[in-house]
């Protein structure tokens, strides 16, 4: 039992430690704009948190989506039905576009979103014209999420580590240039990050479809069939069924973090700005178990369309047990040199003291938000999806968002001083990741014992 635990923690870890070095070099992109944007000034700052709460709800619940491809193409993969790949490649692309359609509605027309965060007007203009410029970067954005989840499902991360690398190389020239101005152009503050962001994102997309289109790797799934392909209903809603609530938990997650920033915005412009410095922070803590979830989610999705659905049981432990003992290894590193991660954020004092005590929580809750994240992945290679999402609706939305609400603005004035604020917000996500992990973790037992037993049934399982 050790031995093929060590064996599939090896599998997991050479599939996760590229995706890990690419993810971070995008949570990167969000840590180079908070940090330079925080030099420029601490409203543009601000602009920055409301604004990219916005914008990473709209792309992660319209990504989450395509997503749905990835455990697709590992199935697919597994099962060695080659040419169904770019079949399914390709009708991704048709769902891609109209998604775009649903992002430039919500990135265009903000203003239901600004008046919950009551942002003062010089705040809400800068957040419209952030908004509006990564509109452009949307499709490129909604491209690249195709090609990435394809090549995870290919157990092939080092191109998408390489592209997004490049496109961190890329980006701290560019945001340079304009945040602060150059060469004839005028500083625009937290709206250049915006424009770096859409020039990254289209340079990223024309290098995946070179690579995908010139690779001998892909010619087996024929990417490029001849001839014009119009999107077809029954592959489109096979994406859908599990997109859509792949999307909605992705949604549910994120916008947990959303309407924090929104809510905190009304406390005030320094108790946003060190909320946005300590979720940036969590953001790139959160790689880490997420570079795990994907690399279980791919090789279980592998190991189940070959029918070998023990193995696909024990890769899902292991990972999941991986994520969990990394992740308290983090929490206790992030807790110790917790000052000295902050000033390297920002070199203001009261933004410093605002953040702080907020760092408590990303520091204990890692160990939740690891196992909620690898059982989700895992449940997603088996197709399932809509039950999480109810899951994570209740705990994220129910629990934390509106114990968070009740405690950190205390409306009903019952709240403790020690939780009120930006604090209380922080408490009630910590403990709704805690009751989600456990949700999960029962409902993937029940998954995983009927799929052996339907397998038995039907004389498929081998292995």
């Amino acid at each position: 039992m050790r031995g093929s635990t060590r064996h599939h923690s090896g599998r997991i870890a050479a599939l996760a430690w590229p995706l890990l070095v690419g993810q971070l070099a995008v949570i990167a992109n969000g840590v180079i704009d908070t940090a330079m944007t925080s030099r420029f000034s601490s409203t543009d700052l601000a602009a920055l948190a409301v604004g990219a709460s916005i914008y990473v709800s709209s792309f992660v619940g319209l990504s989450g989506v395509l997503q749905a491809v990835s455990p697709i193409v590992g199935q697919l993969y597994g099962a060695k039905r080659y040419e169904r790949i770019g079949f399914e490649i390709r009708q991704s692309a048709w769902l891609a576009l109209f998604l775009c359609l649903i992002g430039f509605a919500l990135l265009l027309y903000p203003e239901p979103l600004l008046k919950l965060a009551h942002a003062e007007p010089p705040l809400s203009d800068k957040v419209r014209s952030y908004l509006r410029i990564l509109a452009l970067a949307l499709p490129a954005t909604l491209g690249f999420r195709i090609y990435a989840s394809v090549n995870t499902a290919l157990a092939r991360p080092k191109a998408i580590m390489l592209i997004q690398v490049g496109g961190l190389l890329l980006k701290f020239p560019l945001n340079a240039l304009f945040i602060f101005g150059g060469f004839g152009i005028d500083g625009m503050g937290g709206p250049g990050c915006a424009v770096a962001t859409a020039i990254v994102a289209w340079a990223a997309l024309l290098a995946g479809f070179m690579l995908m289109r010139r690779d001998a790797f892909y010619k087996s799934f024929k990417v490029f069939g001849g001839g014009f392909e119009a999107p077809q209903w029954p592959a489109q809603r096979a994406l859908l069924r599990l997109g859509v609530p792949m999307g909605l938990s992705y949604l549910i997650e994120v916008t947990a973090y959303t309407f924090m920033a929104l809510f905190i915005a009304r406390i005030g412009t320094v108790a946003v700005a060190g909320h946005q410095v300590t979720a940036n922070f969590g953001t790139v803590l959160y790689m880490l178990p997420l570079s795990i979830a994907n690399a279980t989610g791919t090789l279980v999705a592998q190991s189940i369309g070959a029918g070998r659905l023990e193995e696909a049981r024990r890769i899902g432990r292991d990972g999941i047990l991986l994520a969990a003992a990394s992740s308290v290894t983090v929490g206790v590193l992030v807790w110790l040199f917790r000052a000295a991660i902050i000033r390297a954020y920002t070199p203001d004092a009261a933004v410093m003291a605002a953040a702080m005590p907020l760092f408590l929580f990303i520091a204990f809750y890692q160990l939740f938000d690891s196992v909620q994240v690898t059982t989700a992945f895992v449940l997603r290679a088996y197709k399932v999806a809509v039950v999480p999402t109810i899951l994570y609706a209740v705990a994220l939305w129910g629990v934390g968002l509106v114990g968070g609400y009740l405690m950190g603005l205390d409306p009903l004035h019952l709240a403790p001083a020690a939780v009120r604020g930006a604090a209380g917000f922080w408490l009630g996500n910590s403990a709704s990741l805690g009751l989600v992990a456990v949700a999960l973790l029962w409902y993937l037992r029940r998954v995983q014992k009927r799929a052996l037993l339907d397998a038995h049934l039907q004389g498929k399982l081998s292995g």
